[in-house]
């Protein structure tokens, strides 16, 4: 293989770890949609569920993904952050690196800028709610990609509901400005040293964040050519 062929790196091509990893569970999941307080429309309402989590990964992992691992724990090392990743999960061929919040904007400078890393792009930020999962209940997850070695990785960091901020990266990515904007609206993690932490989907006075699972499902009323159409949840249930 040449220097510059990595097609073989890529994420589809890549050899899982012949270790499974435990699991971890968040909480427990009840009926289809998790509905509370209404009737179960989708024949499920009986269905209980656990929400698990894949575990940290076993070292040494296989192909790039040990490469990437060697290489950032490595340059942290250089920098004084050895603890900075608390663990690293390989699923379904997919490896993320789970980084103290405190540590995020440090560990994507050297993602980005470290010559055997070389992640580029921030191709997007997302939200994650578990809020049984005490002490961790909202998750930011960034997505990267390497143009230069063709490969993919995630960077995931928690804070709890009772102090839900995280470091923005902005400066470092400036695609994460408006991720970062939706994240916040949708789930309530502030972004701090955001340029502009403002709403992006809903208007500025609305109540909640309406991805979070602690959320009403049943949404509001909904004028309709003269009528009113009342939330889902109020629409019918079954006594």
């Amino acid at each position: 293989m040449s220097e510059n062929d990595h097609t073989d790196e890529t994420p589809e091509n890549a050899v899982p770890a012949t270790t499974e990893p435990e699991v971890r569970t968040v909480g427990v999941r009840t009926g289809m949609f998790g509905a509370k307080g209404s009737g179960d429309t989708s024949g499920y309402g009986g269905l209980v569920q656990p929400v698990v989590l894949p575990g940290a990964a076993q070292r040494p992992f296989d192909g790039w993904h040990e490469e990437v691992t060697s290489a950032l724990e490595t340059a942290l090392g250089t920098a004084g952050l050895e603890h900075a990743v608390e663990s690293v999960v390989i699923h379904r061929r997919e490896i993320t690196f789970h980084v103290r919040r405190e540590d995020l904007p440090t560990v994507a400078r050297t993602l980005r800028d470290d010559p055997a890393l070389r992640f580029e792009l921030l191709s997007g930020v997302s939200g994650v709610h578990y809020p049984a999962d005490e002490g961790r209940e909202l998750h930011a997850v960034y997505h990267l990609l390497s143009m230069t070695h063709n490969r993919r990785i995630r960077v995931e960091v928690s804070a709890p509901d009772a102090d839900p901020h995280v470091p923005s990266i902005v400066a470092t990515y400036p695609t994460a400005d408006w991720h970062e904007r939706e994240t916040y609206d949708m789930f309530g993690l502030i972004f701090d040293g955001h340029p502009a932490l403002t709403r992006i989907l809903m208007p500025d006075d609305w109540p909640g964040h309406p991805q979070r699972k602690d959320y009403p499902l049943g949404g509001i009323p909904v004028e309709y050519k003269g009528g009113t159409v009342p939330p889902p949840d109020q629409r019918r249930s079954y006594n």
